[in-house]
């Protein structure tokens, strides 16, 4: 046996060879790992929208050498010999009839709204006056309505809209709008990007007067649902039938206004326009309103004729007269319209009032 050795143990010997294996010092067993330290959870972020992109650069809502060209001071709706003409008319009329109805509209106007309802005024072709019915419009709810009102163009043309309105200038249009809109945006933050209006409530304009700036269906839907929430009343100068743009934003709203020019040719296709709204799967004509808007002084065509002619379904049908402040072009200013022209837009703006709640 060497030194150094143990005893030899037999081969056979297997007692032996486990007491051995037991007396032998077993290694330290290994520990197991360490559990890992556990992760923090995220620190909580408050739900603020992205800061504001750079503002783009504002732009005149009309050339200086274009605005250069109004002179003189505008015109009122009704001529001197008009006025006079009411006035003494007034002392011999019931002015207890006349107070009931202005106080019945002013009533219909002012009626509650617990969520955002949209307008929709389209046309059947360029020059029907949509635009000025969209301003007539929107400037009467800012007037009778405490809560908020806005003024949406939705017109791929370079439209009038913002003229009309007495906007001071443009920055932010529907495409730019529809990109930073978010729903975490407080009404603050909202009316940034929009264009406050000397008659009362916002604007978002479609364009900023450029040649071939358009607004696209998705823009238009996106900004559409998502400003919503923060308007009693939105009023929208869409684009002229049958554009895709003008047919779903028919659909989509909860009121809609047919203009039609007091001509023979307006008036037959706006009676097709209306055949066709009632024809569509989901009928638009039970919250559709026709605006037969007189351009000129002297028209070739029996009104209230036409008028029946235009009542598909029961449709109502408002008359609106022709007057000289709206004639001039420029701004709409409601102090400066025809009696006649203040009690139709009234009419008007509470009829489709009416349609919009009770859907």
């Amino acid at each position: 046996m060497s030194r150094g050795e143990g005893p030899r143990v037999p081969e056979d010997d297997w007692q032996r060879a486990v007491l051995n294996d037991v007396a032998t010092p077993a290694s330290e067993p290994t520990p197991p790992p360490a559990a890992p330290a556990p992760v923090p959870p995220p620190p909580e972020v408050a739900d603020v929208p992205p800061p504001a992109p750079e503002p783009p650069a504002p732009a005149p809502t009309l050339p200086p050498e274009a605005a250069a060209l109004l002179t003189g001071k505008p015109k009122k709706g009704d001529s001197a010999g008009r006025r006079i003409k009411r006035a003494l008319g007034g002392v011999f009329s019931s002015a207890a009839r006349e107070t009931a109805e202005v106080t019945g509209v002013a009533r219909q106007l002012q009626q509650p709204i617990t969520t955002g309802r949209q307008i929709v005024v389209t046309s059947v072709h360029g020059g029907a006056g949509k635009s000025t019915v969209t301003a007539l419009l929107g400037s009467a709810y800012a007037h009778y309505r405490p809560d908020p009102v806005l003024v949406m163009e939705a017109n791929p043309t370079l439209g009038t809209l913002p003229v009309r309105l007495a906007a001071p200038s443009l920055r932010w249009t529907m495409g730019d709008v529809a990109r930073v809109v978010a729903p975490s945006m407080r009404f603050d933050q909202v009316i940034g990007y929009l264009v406050g209006l000397p008659e009362g409530g916002w604007l978002l304009p479609g364009s900023k007067g450029q040649i071939g700036a358009q607004v696209s269906l998705a823009e238009y839907q996106t900004v559409a649902v998502a400003l919503r929430r923060y308007f009693a009343i939105t009023v929208v100068d869409c684009e002229t039938l049958p554009g895709e743009l003008a047919r779903s934003a028919l659909a989509g709203a909860q009121a809609r206004v047919l203009v039609a020019p007091a001509t023979v040719e307006g008036v037959a296709a706006a009676r097709t326009v209306l055949e066709w709204m009632g024809s569509v799967p989901r009928p638009m004509l039970p919250g559709t309103v026709v605006a037969l808007n007189s351009t000129s002084p002297h028209t070739a065509i029996d009104l209230e004729a036409a008028m029946r002619y235009l009542r598909v379904g029961d449709t109502p049908v408002v008359h609106v007269p022709y007057d000289r402040h709206l004639a001039a072009g420029g701004a709409v200013r409601l102090s400066l319209l025809g009696q006649e022209t203040r009690d139709a837009t009234a009419r008007l703006g509470a009829e489709l009032l009416d349609r919009a709640v009770r859907r």
